[in-house]
């Protein structure tokens, strides 16, 4: 766009005006999702595809949404992969999904399962000694891979192992964001080590999304070091900035706002939590309405019974609109009930079709464009 821009200032004849907007136009017509992809005008994004997981099962979810607000299960509400079956800890939590830039789905998760001993896959409240490892301790996390959003290639990724030296307690809430300076993914997560408080940090994933290229590093300092902060998501706004939504662990916890002009340093504090729950929230996600300018917070209300999501509305990331709770208000559900910390992309419109007639999911759209 800086070209275009010196295109013009050098170009003043109507000719070469024309042919600058024409320039302009064609960057445009791409649409650039909040991971980095760009799909052309005739791949549109169509549709959207949240993952969740419900701690019953802790194995993985999707649902399908024509229009941002009303979602249906492709499974009738049963996980599309067991935990069991993916996890060295015989489930997944957290799970957060990335649409590439090189054309494939890209899935990260927490390998834990908090009531492990009572389904019998251990004899231990935890995975180690909870009192030199804490609660919910886990090593790794889970990744996979698809082109098809149905076949997918699977690894863990091991971070005590890599790091013994840093006593692991836990790792969680994996997120993934393409970073076209280092042209790489950026994973990033929450971490604790040993008994000590929950932080955020950062790497980069090798080509083939199966181990890290760089050692973990801080990614953001909470200015109280006695508060515990978790659960990142990064969004990159249109003017280029990144904000950086996360949890603190104030009283109730809720949803803060960070932003920086890098994609993993910099980012600035702000005191003010933007969620409207009376009790504590989790799991912050924001995705962007295809109809309009307007971007969605969706997080997890863990602090009620049944669990919830709740939900937001910006279009400057300044001031937030309360959409409630889902079916309390314009977002709904058809077919699921007490889901847990949901992520959500765009799909094309084929794509959300072949993934609900894989799954015998009646979901389809009028136009076939």
């Amino acid at each position: 766009m800086n070209a275009i821009i010196g295109f013009f200032k050098r170009n003043q004849t109507l000719k070469n005006l024309s042919l600058a907007l024409l320039a302009i136009a064609i960057l445009q017509s791409c649409t650039t999702l909040k991971n980095g992809d760009k799909k052309s005008s005739k791949d549109k994004m169509g549709a959207y595809l949240m993952t969740y997981f419900k701690d019953d099962t802790h194995g993985l979810y999707f649902a399908l949404s024509k229009d941002g607000y009303t979602f249906t299960d492709v499974n009738n509400a049963k996980p599309i992969i067991a935990g069991d079956t993916i996890a060295e800890q015989k489930g997944i939590r957290d799970p957060y999904i990335m649409r590439g830039n090189d054309g494939y789905f890209y899935l990260a998760m927490t390998d834990l399962h908090i009531y492990g001993k009572q389904k019998g896959y251990r004899e231990t409240e935890w995975e180690r000694p909870g009192d030199k490892y804490d609660w919910g301790n886990n090593r790794d996390l889970v990744l996979m891979k698809s082109k098809d959003l149905i076949h997918w290639s699977h690894s863990i990724l091991d971070i005590d192992k890599m790091y013994p030296e840093w006593n692991v307690g836990c790792v969680w809430a994996p997120e993934l964001i393409y970073d076209d300076v280092k042209d790489r993914i950026m994973i990033y997560f929450t971490m604790r080590k040993s008994k000590g408080k929950t932080k955020l940090y950062y790497a980069y994933m090798n080509k083939e999304f199966t181990a890290l290229e760089t050692t973990p590093e801080i990614l953001f300092e909470y200015p109280d070091s006695t508060k515990q902060i978790l659960d990142a998501d990064i969004t990159k706004l249109p003017d280029g900035r990144f904000c950086m939504m996360y949890v603190a662990q104030e009283n109730p916890g809720g949803i803060k706002m960070a932003f920086s002009d890098k994609i993993n340093s910099g980012y600035v504090y702000q005191p003010e939590q933007i969620d409207f729950e009376k009790k504590s929230c989790e799991a912050p996600n924001v995705f962007k309405r295809l109809s309009d300018n307007k971007w969605v917070l969706m997080y997890d209300i863990f602090s009620v019974n049944p669990h919830n999501f709740g939900f937001a509305e910006t279009s400057d990331f300044k001031t937030f609109t309360n959409l409630g709770h889902f079916d309390e208000g314009v977002m709904k559900r058809t077919n699921f009930s007490v889901q847990k910390h949901g992520s959500v992309i765009h799909l094309t419109k084929k794509e959300a079709e072949l993934l609900a007639k894989h799954w015998n999911t009646n979901f389809s759209f009028n136009d076939k464009k």
